[in-house]
């Protein structure tokens, strides 16, 4: 485990989580186990997980960068570049593809005049396919701020894009 005096953390953590995450580490048999914690953790304070990110994770918990690369890039809820305030995963499995998951997302696409992987000019959305969400009972369905929303239309997705405007306006 990596002592607290010999990070550097960039800012993309403060102090006390820095702490609280070595603390935790030393405690369990395999700190592996807290890799998608931390990166969340860096995600909440920076936006994305740059480089220094992964770099930090793996001193906090005594790993390579590449241990936790393999990691980070195989979620697609780490985002390892910039995104909007409001990434809004839209889920392209069958089941919502099926319950009208590709007009909904023509519709975002549309209303927002982004493509998928894109991000609005106001920096707010980001549109990023998603390979299952989980919700098929209610598909189809979108995720923003690991909130599933499901039972989607074009209704009442501009409901909730008008909604996260009036938020982000706050």
């Amino acid at each position: 485990m990596a002592h607290e005096e010999n990070i550097e953390q960039a800012g993309l953590l403060e102090e006390e989580q820095i702490a609280e995450f070595i603390h935790h580490a030393g405690q369990i048999e395999h700190p592996r186990e807290m890799i998608i914690d931390i990166l969340r953790a860096i995600q909440k304070n920076h936006g994305w997980v740059p480089d220094e990110g992964v770099e930090l994770t793996a001193t906090i918990l005594g790993l390579t960068a590449l241990e936790v690369e393999e990691i980070a890039t195989f979620y697609d809820k780490i985002y390892r570049k910039p995104v909007g305030r409001y990434p809004i995963h839209i889920c392209d499995s069958i089941c919502c593809w099926s319950r009208g998951g590709e007009e909904l997302a023509a519709h975002l696409q549309e209303k927002l005049g982004v493509a998928l992987g894109q991000t609005t000019a106001d920096g707010l959305f980001t549109l990023l396919p998603s390979c299952c969400l989980g919700g098929c009972g209610r598909a189809p369905g979108v995720m923003v701020d690991q909130r599933f929303y499901g039972n989607q239309n074009a209704e009442e997705i501009e409901k909730l894009i008008e909604k996260l405007r009036q938020e982000a306006a706050a």
